[in-house]
């Protein structure tokens, strides 16, 4: 057992003051002040208790490239607790769709571990993107939708997450396949009108990739999949509070909009935790300085933000409180996936747990009922 002691607990019904409890990987006691006879007690006075970080898009980091090698999942995987993240969705960018099978592989390969982030699943982020907004994806890999190769593409096979472009030719039936098959469907990557975008909804697409990027601008006579994402409650956002992606006052504007549904994500490449430098996402070289990542081009190619950094940026520019800041990677991810035993503090749930500083600073890491300090 593990007792955290006067905690101010970030619960779904908002902040508490009190105690949690923890045994066997689950919480089994929140709130108030818990007697028990315990292997171990935190003192957390002053302390934020927050439920796990789950990052949706994260293409790598640590000099690691998870579409170049998907094996080095164990080995991030053990260095994301650093930053409040307790599970993640490891994502595989455009590429030849054996690349995609080999992800499969190495994601059943993965043992559980107590001191290292879960991966849930991967986020397949293409191959099915229009060529217009294909970003930093290489085209010579782009495809058009054919239901008949993502037949094996379901949460029971890895695949939590597919990034797709709506309105391409036949997308709508890989969007009805996929739904069927447990996968969460997300449009970016797109030039899709707020008609198709809205028709896309309409079949299940529940996800926006990164608002935004890669995808037409805002326009007051064509909203587009920007405007159709901001008007639909149906659909989850997901948003790179980097200050690179997004200028953070459209951030604030954002979290004005939709903050209930809003998803903070990294979309962190293989230089997120290193120097500047070369690094790779997928096949492709990257520049990464001190604040981006970028093509030869001067293409974005992912970012170099860490998710708890991620989290103070919202936090920051919007003026949310800090329960708001934390449930866009916490609750609002886990009911995205349908997990209802992550995301949240509460009796039954996974024991899964971040401690935060007043700055929201990462203090420690629970993983399974397992404590490691930073």
């Amino acid at each position: 057992m593990l007792l955290i002691r006067n905690a101010t607990i970030i619960t779904p019904d908002g902040p508490v003051v009190g105690d949690c409890l923890l045994e066997d990987g689950k919480i089994v006691a929140v709130g108030g002040e818990i007697s028990a006879e315990t292997h171990r007690m935190i003192d957390a006075t002053d302390r934020y208790l927050a439920p796990g970080f789950i990052d949706l898009q994260y293409n790598g980091g640590f000099g690691c490239d998870f579409t170049a090698d998907p094996s080095t999942i164990v080995e991030v995987a053990a260095q994301l607790p650093q930053f409040g993240v307790t599970s993640f969705l490891p994502t595989i960018i455009t590429s030849p769709l054996s690349v995609i099978e080999q992800a499969q592989h190495a994601l059943r390969a993965v043992i559980p571990n107590p001191t290292s982030a879960l991966p849930l699943g991967l986020h397949v982020e293409g191959p099915y993107l229009n060529r217009q907004k294909k970003g930093a994806h290489n085209p010579a890999y782009l495809r058009e939708p054919n239901v008949a190769e993502i037949e094996g593409w379901s949460a029971e096979n890895g695949i939590r997450l597919v990034t797709l472009a709506p309105e391409l030719a036949h997308a709508h039936q890989l969007i009805e396949r996929l739904t069927e098959n447990g996968v969460v469907v997300g449009a970016g990557h797109s030039m899709a009108t707020f008609d198709e975008a809205m028709a896309a909804f309409d079949v299940g697409v529940r996800y926006g990739t990164h608002l935004f990027n890669a995808m037409p601008a805002l326009h007051h006579r064509n909203p587009a999949l920007v405007g159709a994402l901001l008007a639909d409650e149906r659909v989850t956002i997901g948003i790179i509070p980097d200050g690179v992606h997004v200028h953070p006052a459209l951030v604030k504007m954002v979290w004005q909009a939709a903050a209930g549904r809003l998803n903070v994500v990294t979309d962190a490449m293989a230089a997120m935790g290193c120097s500047v430098g070369e690094y790779r996402l997928g096949d492709r070289v990257v520049t990464v300085d001190e604040t981006s990542a970028k093509l030869e081009d001067g293409t974005l190619a992912g970012s170099i933000v860490t998710l708890d950094l991620a989290v103070r940026n919202l936090w920051h520019w919007t003026g949310c409180s800090i329960a708001e800041a934390v449930r866009t990677v916490t609750e609002i991810p886990a009911d995205l996936l349908g997990l209802k035993e992550k995301g949240r503090i509460a009796v039954g749930c996974d024991a899964d747990l971040v401690l935060l500083d007043g700055e929201l600073q990462v203090v420690g890491t629970i993983i399974a009922g397992n404590y490691s300090d930073f």
